[in-house]
Formats: structure tokens, C-alpha cells, sequence
């Protein structure tokens, strides 16, 4: 719909809202998996409410480096791609079609290219993943550039889904979260309720107090 980022942007006006996340369903039929058409929506908000701040969520535009760089150029203060599990439940729970490498490289690449702002990820817990995998996706989202992440429970979808292997406590939720942040995240928000955009506008605003900091 080629009226569709001027409509998100009057909606945004009219909300009087703040902060907006923007997100889509992944369009690998598009040259440029709808990087350009993401670009435009962030451009329309910021033209039509220059004080709302703005977290984008893509895809990993099938490691497209040019739809990275028209996404990070388009002003959005939040790059958002989720890596979605550990590397050892990758290839179990995900689409043959993406892989745990090339979301890393997505990150990086953003990270290169983004002088201002963050780069962020999140991925589930739940699905029966151990201590050391989830510290070695945090060690690899750091690597790759990220300054904040989210950690949430993973609920099954559908039947033809993975089953859900554990109902991670709130206790250790919140040892991953301090964990995080000891790896030198600015942010990072975990727990049973947490999802991708959870909390964004509070993330935002304490990973600038962090980066300043820093």
C-alpha cells in the first residue's frame, strides 16, 4: 500500500505518540524485502511528528546489505532484528531460510553503519536451551554490536510448532537480565511477559543515559 507510511504517520500524530515501533511480516518477495518501504514509513513519522521517537523491527532482508543500510538511514533511534533462539536450537526451531549467522551478521552490519542510536535483539527462553547457551548468544549479540536485548518466554503458537521444554522462573530471568548487563549491555529487560517492543520507550531512554555514561 503506497499510502501506508503516510497513514502510520497520521496515526502516530493522532495518538500523540511518543515513541512508535515499527515492524512487519517478512516480504522475501521484494527485491528489497521492504527495507524501502520501512524507510518511508520512519521518514513520514518523523516528518509529521519530529519529537516521536522510533524502534524499527526487520527481517534479516536475506542479508541484503543494501536494505540494511536504507533502513539504518532512515532516522529510526532503534535497529531491531532478533536473533530468536541459541545457536544450538537454531536450525531445530527455525525456518531452513534463516539462519543464526546471518542474524548476527544483519546486527553488525547495522552497527557499522549506525553511528548514532542502538542496535538491538531479543530472542525465547523455554525452549530448551541451557545456562551456557544462553550466555553465549549474550556474549555473541554483544560481539555483533548490540546495546540492548530482551529475553522472553517462549508460549507455542500452533501445534505444528515447537513445544514449549520449560517455564523459565522469574528468579532466573532476572539473573539473565543482571547477567547482561555485566556483559555491557546499556539495556536489557527478561522476563516471563517480556516480548521484542516491551518497555521499548523505557529502554530507549535508559540506553542513552547508559551510552552517555559510558
Amino acid at each position: 500500500d503506497e499510502e501506508e507510511p503516510d497513514n502510520v504517520a497520521e496515526a502516530v500524530v493522532r495518538l500523540g505518540a511518543r515513541h512508535a515501533v515499527i515492524t512487519s511480516v517478512t516480504r522475501d518477495d521484494l527485491d528489497d524485502g521492504g527495507a524501502g518501504h520501512i524507510a518511508r514509513t520512519v521518514t513520514a513519522v518523523k516528518q509529521k511528528s519530529r519529537a516521536t521517537t522510533v524502534e524499527v523491527l526487520v527481517p534479516d532482508f536475506c542479508g541484503n546489505a543494501g536494505a540494511i543500510a536504507t533502513v539504518v538511514d532512515s532516522g529510526a533511534e532503534v535497529f531491531g532484528h532478533n536473533i530468536e533462539t541459541v545457536e544450538r536450537l537454531h536450525t531445530r526451531l527455525r525456518d531452513k531460510r534463516y539462519s543464526y549467522r546471518r542474524s548476527l551478521e544483519v546486527l553488525q552490519a547495522a552497527r557499522r553503519l549506525k553511528r548514532d542510536g542502538f542496535v538491538k535483539s531479543s530472542f525465547m527462553l523455554g525452549c530448551g536451551e541451557t545456562g551456557e547457551d544462553v550466555t553465549g548468544t549474550l556474549r555473541d549479540l554483544r560481539a555483533a554490536g548490540c546495546d540492548a536485548v530482551a529475553m522472553g518466554q517462549y508460549l507455542r503458537p500452533r501445534p505444528d510448532n515447537g513445544p514449549v521444554a520449560e517455564f523459565v522462573t522469574p528468579e532466573q530471568f532476572a539473573k539473565y537480565e543482571r547477567l547482561a548487563l555485566e556483559m555491557g549491555f546499556v539495556f536489557a529487560v527478561a522476563g516471563p511477559f517480556v516480548r521484542s517492543s516491551y518497555r521499548s520507550e523505557d529502554l530507549l531512554a535508559a540506553a542513552t543515559v547508559g551510552k552517555r555514561e559510558s
